[in-house]
């Protein structure tokens, strides 16, 4: 079973390999989860040495990758690297371990503005420079090169994908403001990408991605000349009736799924066979909004070896309810993993991670990580014991 533990690079580096090993070995993990690939952040780092603020360089990767591997984009390599190749540490001294790389595709703002022809845009044009689009040819390119030249590079057990598809409005972009109240009706259509890529590629399925972006742009321009501040449910039941009223909706949306899923596909088969890939389905709370971003579970645990799921949640029980939804939807044979943080601002602070883990087990899991070692305060870290053991309780569920 899955046991992990998501770390980044630069606290590896910072806090000394050997360290980081001595304190996370007797948890009872198995994998160390480490970042390939990432954005920008600005991190907290509570048991940080050389400093406990650290704000991370955008849009970079974390391992050597080669140039010629890659066609129109490239991927742009952390200095770190030269001084610390975390896979390569990690190979030579911690074989005990398995190495997982944690690939973030496309939320990356620095390749944004390089080729800003590839992002996404809304249905006014606006490019959205943090997430690179999933329909165009050129980025879809970009991330099976990047996976490949990964685990071509080093020796990888598994590895993740995080934002495969489109990434939602409001995420991902530095001071997001706005002096409206920008509610979940707004952002929903913000949101949908309108790229002459995605155009061309949904008018191929056989859906009117044109008539679509008209109406987006006419109902948004509608909600920008009124003075409206309406409940999030009241905003939420106004896109539903959307939905039903205009069945090419649902056309439109199911199609973004298969495009993300395939996507995750072609990665797949860029895998050697001793490599297994898990795909975090969403960024959203709860779960059930992944397809915001063009996720659906069951293709999606269709195109992976399993499905990596963020249980971020306040509460044992409410992180219970969202598992049940994806197992729903993803179906009984599914490979799920979940992701825990034992720690503010989930899991009662932490308190209910052992909770949590045990609830878990009733909807079936296949790996348990958790998030991140670098952000959390050492104490934590016997949250992420007491849960692990629990994972080796005989009973349903493991």
């Amino acid at each position: 079973m899955y046991k992990a533990i998501y770390t980044y690079p630069w606290d590896l580096a910072d806090e000394g390999l050997d360290t980081v090993l001595e304190r996370v070995r007797p948890l009872g993990i198995n994998t160390i989860t480490l970042a390939a690939s990432y954005h920008a952040g600005k991190f907290v780092r509570p048991h940080g040495r050389s400093g406990k603020v650290y704000f991370p360089t955008d849009g970079t990767v974390y391992f050597k990758a080669r140039p010629e591997r890659y066609g129109h984009i490239r991927p742009l390599v952390n200095p770190l690297v030269e001084d610390f190749d975390g896979f390569a540490e990690l190979q030579k001294r911690a074989p005990d371990l398995d190495r997982c790389a944690w690939v973030v595709c496309l939320h990356n703002t620095p390749l944004g503005m390089q080729h800003p022809e590839l992002t996404s845009r809304n249905a006014f044009g606006d490019p959205y420079p943090y997430s690179l689009c999933p329909a165009h040819p050129a980025v879809r390119d970009y991330v099976v090169n990047l996976c490949a030249d990964l685990v071509d590079r080093y020796d990888i057990d598994r590895v993740v994908l995080e934002t495969p598809g489109w990434l939602p409005y409001d995420h991902g972009y530095h001071h997001e403001f706005a002096l409206l109240p920008l509610d979940r009706y707004a952002r929903t259509l913000l949101g949908l990408c309108f790229a002459d890529a995605t155009k061309r590629a949904a008018e191929a399925a056989d859906v009117d991605a044109e008539r679509l972006q008209g109406k987006v742009r006419a109902m948004l321009e509608r909600w920008f000349a009124a003075d409206l501040a309406v409940p999030e449910a009241m905003a939420a039941a106004w896109w539903e009736t959307e939905i039903v009223a205009d069945p090419e909706w649902a056309r439109f949306l199911h199609w973004r799924c298969r495009l993300v899923a395939d996507l995750v596909a072609a990665v797949k088969t860029e895998m050697p066979a001793d490599t297994s890939l898990a795909v975090i389905p969403t960024v959203q709370r709860p779960s059930a909004h992944c397809w915001l971003e063009g996720s659906d579970f069951a293709m999606l645990a269709g195109a992976a070896d399993a499905l990596e799921v963020p249980a971020y949640q306040a509460s044992a029980d409410e992180a219970f309810w969202d598992a049940w939804h994806v197992r729903a939807r993803a179906g009984d044979d599914a490979p799920l993993h979940f992701i825990l943080r034992p720690s503010f601002p989930d899991l009662a602070a932490g308190a209910e991670t052992v909770a949590a883990a045990r609830r878990l087990k009733e909807v079936g899991l296949a790996g348990l990580a958790f998030y991140n070692y670098g952000h959390i305060r050492l104490a934590s870290l016997a949250h992420i014991q007491g849960a692990l053991a629990v994972l080796d309780e005989a009973g349903e569920g493991a």
